[in-house]
């Protein structure tokens, strides 16, 4: 009787481990997806306890053990972080893998010894980007819905900006209209999701526009119930805590420019007839728009600026639908008083900020950003295209977007709302 109780028993456990190892091993958490020639990155520079050594044993009497804290335990075990300084030493070669793996896989070159510490001018403004960040979340006087809930009460539709790669231990939360197409191009290259001949795509340029922006080439956190399912939310967690994680954001004023730009004076299918055509019969007196952007486009026809932000400051605007992603605010993209981004970059200093990210990340190495040559959208334009709007626009504009202003760091411009 003795012996059967032990050997149900030893079924049983065997049972549960061998679920805590699929659940964990089969996906990509951390090192975990079968990837063991290429280390987790480091992530932000954290002080760590003394390590604990076998003959030092500390009671654990505050808490019991459950099955989230062996995930939590297994998973340590791959992302521990290191401090990102030069100091470091460079990650053991653990690229034994099979013959055939070996053939189609081009192994990283050595990692960059950087003789000299990044710029004290970049880590101090990182540090006061952060420190802004906690302090606005903190502060009463900056008012947003959904700023003081928890990260279990975002929706999981409001998590689909944040892309994972399980590689190098990075979560970028991407914002439309800063910079985020080459940021992706980036994503892709580390997270190696797109192979060419088997092997995988190192070039950033390389990787065409339409896949780009195809969401079958990232691995986002409203990804996470489909193949976690209950653990979902656990998970994310544990990568929060662990991964470096980071952000790029504009000047909100000039962000709605270029969005408006980009989709309503080129000629975009799309937008033309989920958008443009709705602010042309209720704010441009066009009952009856063109059907097709070629056909607006050759008669002239397009909403102007005014009626783009007539389209924002609309209430029935969001009754119908939340704003799409080109023009809704980043804190609602990105919940960053929800989630402490280890990283805040600008557009406005992008080069500093990208050759910092990337050498915080210990991948500068392995990609580079992307120089951009297109034409961008300049802030010294600001007053040309607001002064096309009434006084009392530009104020009710401003309070829509005066949280991103503020987490930010960008001042109010006072001039185009005094004008």
């Amino acid at each position: 009787m003795g012996t059967s109780r032990m050997f149900r028993i030893f079924v049983v456990l065997g049972s549960a481990f061998m679920i805590l190892l699929i659940i964990i091993y089969w996906d990509d958490v951390g090192a975990s997806h079968l990837y063991l020639h290429t280390p987790v990155s480091p992530g932000p520079k954290i002080p760590h306890p003394p390590p604990h050594h076998h003959h030092h044993h500390q009671p654990q009497t505050s808490r019991t053990p459950s099955f989230l804290s062996d995930i939590d335990a297994f998973v340590n075990q791959f992302l521990e972080p290191g401090t990102g300084e030069p100091t470091d030493p460079a990650p053991a070669d653990t690229s034994n893998q099979s013959e055939k793996a070996e053939e189609r896989y081009v192994p990283r070159r050595e990692w960059k010894i950087h003789l000299n510490p990044v710029a004290a001018e970049l880590r101090d403004r990182q540090e006061q980007r952060r420190r802004l960040l906690q302090e606005m979340c903190a502060n009463d006087s900056v008012a947003f819905p959904g700023k003081n809930r928890s990260f279990d009460d975002i929706p999981n539709r409001e998590l689909d900006h944040l892309i994972v790669d399980d590689r190098h231990g990075v979560i970028y939360c991407y914002v439309p209209k800063v910079a985020c197409s080459n940021w992706k191009r980036i994503m892709i290259v580390l997270s190696e999701s797109l192979l060419r001949d088997g092997v995988p795509q190192r070039d950033p340029l390389a990787i065409p526009r339409d896949l780009v922006h195809n969401s079958s080439m990232h691995f986002t956190f409203n990804k996470f119930w489909k193949r976690y399912g209950k653990f979902a939310r656990h998970l994310m967690k544990v990568k929060l805590k662990k991964y470096t994680k980071f952000i790029f954001v504009r000047d909100p004023f000039v962000r709605l420019i270029s969005a408006y730009r980009n989709k309503f004076e080129l000629r975009n299918e799309n937008f033309y007839r989920r958008f443009a055509q709705v602010m042309l019969r209720r704010y441009a007196n066009q009952p009856t728009p063109p059907a097709s952007v070629d056909e607006a486009f050759g008669g002239g026809i397009h909403p102007s600026f005014s009626n783009f932000i007539q389209y924002l400051l609309d209430p029935q605007t969001e009754k119908e639908m939340p704003f799409n992603e080109h023009w809704r605010q980043v804190y609602r993209l990105c919940h960053p008083c929800q989630i402490q981004y280890d990283f805040v970059g600008h557009l406005e200093t992008a080069e500093e900020d990208a050759e910092h990210l990337l050498r915080q990340l210990r991948v500068d190495n392995v990609v580079e950003f992307p120089t951009s040559h297109r034409n961008l959208t300049a802030s010294t334009w600001e007053s040309d295209w607001f002064s096309t709007l009434s006084a009392e626009a530009r104020r009710e504009l401003y309070k829509l977007y005066e949280p991103d202003f503020r987490l930010f760091g960008y001042d109010r411009p006072d001039s185009i709302l005094n004008e």
